[in-house]
């Protein structure tokens, strides 16, 4: 498939072909939704804890006796029912790590680029430099393109000047070509590369 290649002007210098087998697969949901919950999932720490009644600080003592008080008999403070007990069944650290092979991992970005591209939500710069760097320049580059909602930029290799303007920008991500991901690519409404980064992408992906 073709795309039109623009410069930071807005201006189209070219046009690029996309190769199909990446840019223009028939989307597969299921394993786009697959590769999104594994992804999820591996970010997750698994760090929570609670304490049981065994595992709270405190007397174990009966609290009141059996017999003659009018209350219900219990034999601890600790138990869950009270302020301050354990808890049941909270939980626990644990890994909430997901495997997906390859292979299923590389088609769902196939199939969320060929979304993408065919909602003409994907736009190839020649070029994407600054000087030095200014989140003004960025903005001004966002605007040259008409583009509105959120934008993941996608670097063929470190950039430092282009990453710190992009930095204080709430809506826009930058990430290098050979980080990109389900998340990012589903989570943002356009991407923003260099035709650099098509090559990139076409080197893991094809």
């Amino acid at each position: 498939m073709q795309v039109a290649v623009k410069n930071v002007t807005g201006k189209k210098v070219e046009d690029i072909e996309l190769r199909d087998d990446i840019f223009a697969v028939e989307p597969h949901k299921s394993v786009m939704h697959q590769a999104l919950v594994r992804q999820l999932a591996n970010a997750r720490q698994g760090t929570h804890s609670t304490k049981t009644r065994g595992e709270i600080s405190g007397t174990t003592a009966k609290w009141y006796r059996q017999k003659g008080t009018g209350r219900a008999r219990h034999g601890s403070r600790k138990a869950p029912i009270f302020v301050g007990g354990g808890i049941v069944f909270g939980p626990r650290p644990r890994k909430y790590t997901k495997k997906m092979p390859k292979k299923m991992r590389r088609l769902a970005l196939r199939s969320a680029l060929s979304v993408k591209a065919a909602a003409e939500q994907i736009v190839v710069l020649d070029e994407l430099s600054f000087d030095e760097p200014k989140t003004k320049n960025m903005v001004e580059v966002l605007a040259n393109l008409n583009l509105e909602g959120s934008v993941v930029v996608l670097m063929p290799e470190r950039n430092v000047n282009v990453e710190q303007s992009i930095h204080n920008l709430t809506d826009v991500t930058c990430l290098r070509a050979n980080y990109l991901n389900v998340r990012d690519l589903l989570g943002h409404d356009y991407v923003v590369m260099p035709k650099a980064s098509v090559d990139v992408i076409e080197g893991i992906l094809g």
